[in-house]
């Protein structure tokens, strides 16, 4: 736990999107290693607010050594960003001025054998989990579901084009033996997706991805929490969201422009009558993208997009 350690990715971009200052009230619905949060409860000093959650256990520990500098400011909560209704009642809060949700898994649960996320890690066990009490993990889901729902979880979460080779190769391997390792996964993975195809990347990276938000559940009800998240933003405060593959950055990008949209009825309406009028401005009509420079420092901001908006 000692060596938890995660760079945030585009600090100064977030910071400045977020507009953070003191007196705020800001929510870190991802608080992971607590970079993001660190700088905003020093720019929002001396007396900004913070509210954060977190499913992982370790990261919250790291993440309360990390912020001891501004004891009293902050409250950390363990639980899914998407309960945020919940979060903010028992925290007494109601608008905000201010929130940041940063998608990406921290370098620590990457690279740490025990959590399973890493195509990396041969020995490492198929895990997988953020929140290591969910009884769910990326064994369970390669050795019980049925081939037609793990081709549809490759398929929908990863984009996998050899999806049904994939998953009939696992449920043919796991009528053998259990699979175990993030390394007889990579093993399948290979053998289903011909050498011409595996010379963009590693082959594995779409169907990690795909199990691991299957694991997490991390696209279930994201549009919605996008959506009821930024309506909690006091007029002209800002949200701010990392996304890193382009699955949640077309729920993003949905969600906002549905909030930033001043009637959606039909066109052949010669009238409004939906009542709906424009909630927010997109600061970002394209994506921010970390700078060359970071993507040298830090390779995993390469997929990293942020998008940021207004309320109004």
């Amino acid at each position: 736990m000692a060596g938890f350690s995660h760079i945030p990715v585009m600090p100064e971009e977030c910071m400045e999107g977020l507009n953070v200052r003191s007196g705020g009230i800001y929510f870190d619905g991802t608080l992971g290693g607590a970079g993001h949060s660190y700088e905003i409860l020093k720019r929002s000093s001396p007396d900004g607010r913070l509210i954060a959650t977190d499913l992982d256990d370790e990261a919250i520990a790291a993440a309360r050594r990390r912020l001891k500098p501004f004891e009293g400011r902050f409250e950390i909560f363990k639980s899914n960003f998407k309960d945020f209704e919940s979060v903010f009642a028992q925290a007494g809060v109601g608008e905000i001025d201010g929130a940041l949700l940063d998608f990406g898994v921290s370098s620590h649960q990457l690279d740490t054998r025990e959590r399973g996320f890493s195509y990396m890690i041969g020995d490492a066990p198929l895990d997988m989990r953020m929140d290591t009490s969910n009884p769910l993990t990326a064994e369970v889901i390669l050795n019980t579901y049925p081939e037609e729902q793990i081709e549809r979880i490759l398929r929908e979460y990863g984009e996998e084009r050899f999806s049904s080779k994939i998953a009939a190769r696992v449920v043919q391997t796991r009528q053998k033996a259990p699979i175990k390792t993030c390394g007889q996964f990579v093993e399948i993975i290979e053998s289903s997706i011909p050498k011409k195809f595996q010379q963009n990347g590693p082959a594995a990276r779409k169907s990690f991805q795909a199990v691991r938000i299957a694991v997490n559940g991390e696209l279930d009800g994201l549009y919605e929490c996008v959506l009821g998240l930024t309506r909690r933003l006091k007029k002209d405060g800002r949200i701010a969201i990392l996304t890193f593959h382009s699955l949640e950055d077309r729920i993003v990008k949905r969600a906002f422009n549905l909030l930033e949209a001043d009637c959606v009825c039909p066109k052949n309406l010669p009238v409004c009558v939906c009542g709906k009028r424009q909630e927010i401005e997109i600061i970002t009509k394209k994506p921010v993208i970390a700078s060359v420079k970071e993507m040298a420092i830090n390779t995993r901001s390469r997929s990293a997009k942020l998008r940021i908006a207004r309320r109004i």
